[in-house]
């Protein structure tokens, strides 16, 4: 078929089939269902009505989607991320200098959190009643934390079991991450002392792992419209009322969120020498899935892909770095959220903070941050940071009502922050593909590899 031919088939011009500009669209889709739903009326019964309903169904059964395969993902990709290190030249030093650089901007992050909630001071006004907030159940103690890392079967596998009011049990499995977290790095770093033995098992694990990432990146690839059901569930749900009663705390929220992004991480990109638009170009179809998913395990996939295709870390590093960073990187949900949260729990109840209560933020942020889990909302974080305090566990239930809106920014900055790091050590090493890095914006980061195709054809291939 000639050119001018193909010039005629084609129906959609570039951007409309590229995965961001797809993104962008849902968002404002979502925007416009919502405002439609919110301004109809309920059902007969009081129950939400048939459009709200629908996006909440659509939006919940995407992130089942986008969650089904955690499991099986964050086993086998912290166990290869371990076993790749073995093809990394100074693999110690780079392991060691990405956890420094996790704890450089988590520190950097919960200092502009405290700095923001004191200059908003978050809590002083609120009219929310205390009595009205719920009280989450169990401890965010230290020592409930690190028993919780034991795991209890292979597996990681809890049950809880309820009883209805007519006498019904119903039974619900549910995985422990942190649990699962450790048993993968015992058993990728057994695999890797047992050695020439455990090659099956590894090979097995990599090829496990290709599996569910392929069956995630078939998910992910639903995203726009999963965003527009996901973002059109939260305003026909909380309209712009949500942000009424909180709107002091969510706004210092964003503003800590915006400080880090748009100054923290470009400031550390250009000190390094390197482009802020390219990363942010190369970044930005993470940061969007995590913004609507509010997960950062559910968009791992998509992280390390961005890592390596369009930010030039290698594969060997980026397979580890990332992983580990979306179980324990979490500028959001760890640093600035806790944060500024703990400093409006206390001016709600009228506790006064001192310095050395900031400092216990700090030291809970920069090495807690594990808590977290890269599981969607950051309760269990916060939950440490009161408890560490000795702050009102309650307060916790004063901020539920604009959970999801928070959490949405959250994890758009965890995920990007997930990426920087490794590409900030990778260029620290030398070991950056700088020209992959600099590379035009301009294409599918799904685009599979063509094992027959050069690296230098592949890297050009990147056309929709």
């Amino acid at each position: 078929m000639s050119a001018p031919t193909l010039a005629r088939t084609r129906r959609l011009p570039g951007w409309a089939t590229s995965f961001g500009p797809q993104i962008v669209v849902g968002l404002m889709a979502g925007v416009l269902i919502g405002l439609l739903a919110r301004s109809m009326p309920l059902a007969d019964d009081g129950s939400p009505n048939w459009l709200t309903s629908t996006v909440t169904t659509i939006g919940s059964s995407y992130v089942a989607l986008l969650t089904v395969a955690v499991i099986p993902l964050v086993f086998t990709a912290i166990v290869s991320s371990i076993a790749n290190l073995r093809q990394v030249a100074n693999a110690a030093r780079l392991a060691v200098q990405t956890l420094l650089w996790f704890a450089i901007t988590a520190f950097i992050a919960v200092l502009i959190g405290i700095a923001v909630g004191l200059i908003t001071q978050p809590g002083a006004n609120t009219s929310v009643n205390p009595d009205d907030a719920g009280v989450p159940k169990g401890s965010g103690s230290w020592w409930a934390f690190l028993t919780g890392l034991v795991p209890q079967n292979f597996l990681a596998l809890g049950a809880k079991t309820t009883v209805t009011d007519a006498g019904v049990a119903t039974t619900s499995l549910s995985f422990n991450v942190l649990q699962l977290l450790v048993i993968a790095i015992a058993v990728g770093i057994a695999a890797l002392k047992v050695g020439k033995k455990a090659e099956p098992f590894l090979e097995l694990n990599a090829s496990l792992l290709a599996i569910v990432q392929k069956v995630l990146w078939w998910i992910i690839r639903l995203a726009p419209i999963g965003t527009a059901a996901l973002i059109a569930k939260a305003v026909a749900t909380y309209g712009w009322d949500a942000i009424g009663q909180l709107g002091v705390f969510t706004l210092a929220v964003y503003i800590g969120l915006a400080i880090v992004f748009f100054v923290v991480y470009p400031i550390i990109v250009r000190a390094h020498g390197l482009s802020v638009k390219q990363f942010f170009f190369g970044v930005w179809p993470a940061t969007q899935l995590g913004f609507v998913s509010r997960s950062s395990i559910g968009t791992l996939p998509l992280t390390e892909r961005v890592t390596e295709r369009n930010l030039g870390v290698p594969r060997e590093y980026a397979s580890f770095a990332v992983p580990l960073g979306a179980t324990t990187k979490m500028d959001g949900c760890a640093a600035i959220y806790p944060a500024i949260a703990a400093i409006f729990v206390a001016q709600f109840y009228g506790i006064n903070l001192s310095l050395t209560d900031y400092l216990l933020i700090v030291v809970v942020s920069v090495i807690g941050s594990a808590a977290t889990a890269g599981t969607t909302g950051a309760t269990v974080m916060l939950t440490l940071t009161l408890s560490t305090l000795g702050l009102p566990l309650a307060g916790v239930g004063l901020l539920l009502a604009v959970e999801p809106i928070v959490d949405m920014g959250r994890t758009a900055l965890n995920v990007t922050g997930q990426a920087l790091v490794p590409t900030i050590v990778a260029k620290r090493e030398g070991i950056l593909d700088e020209e992959l890095y600099n590379a035009p914006r301009n294409g599918d980061p799904f685009a599979d590899e063509d094992p027959e195709l050069p690296p230098a054809v592949e890297k050009a291939s990147v056309t929709v």
